[in-house]
């Protein structure tokens, strides 16, 4: 009788350790950092102003990752970034529209901007660059171009 109930109670422990072993490995799965699209600095944002050209732009923040294949006039700067499984994705979404090859306006979709308009203290951009700031860009601009440089 003795063997029979060992016979039982071998595959029952096999299952209770394939159990437990299954149990304890799902918690320590490894999610892997993922960030797409363009890491913006807040000072680069900070910089970009109404009357910038295009080429300014491109040299302060870089080529747009998503081209507007509809709108050439409109440029949009996305950023998405999750760390691990418990944490909640950074997402940032920055829009610029040109009008005569200038920028037109400036669209920032994140929240970090939203609470700092209700907080009133985002810079306002309406009265557009200095002299100055634009023909330090334009040569910034302009030794880009010159050296291959995009």
């Amino acid at each position: 009788m003795r063997p029979l109930i060992s016979g039982l109670l071998r595959p029952a422990r096999l299952v209770l350790a394939a159990a437990a072993l299954a149990l304890l490995s799902s918690g320590c799965v490894y999610r892997m950092t993922i960030q797409q699209g363009n890491f913006l600095e807040e000072r680069a944002v900070e910089q970009l102003q109404v009357g910038m050209t295009r080429s300014q732009v491109r040299y302060l923040l870089g080529t747009p990752m998503v081209p507007d294949a509809f709108n050439k006039d409109r440029w949009d700067y996305l950023y998405y970034l999750k760390r691990g499984r418990l944490k909640s994705p950074v997402q940032r979404h920055l829009v610029v529209y040109f009008e005569d090859d200038k920028v037109a306006r400036i669209e920032r979709h994140d929240p970090a901007t939203a609470t700092a308009r209700a907080e009133g203290s985002e810079p306002d951009r309406r009265k557009g660059p200095s002299r100055e700031q634009l023909e330090e860009l334009s040569r910034a601009a302009e030794a880009t171009a010159r050296s291959g440089g995009s």
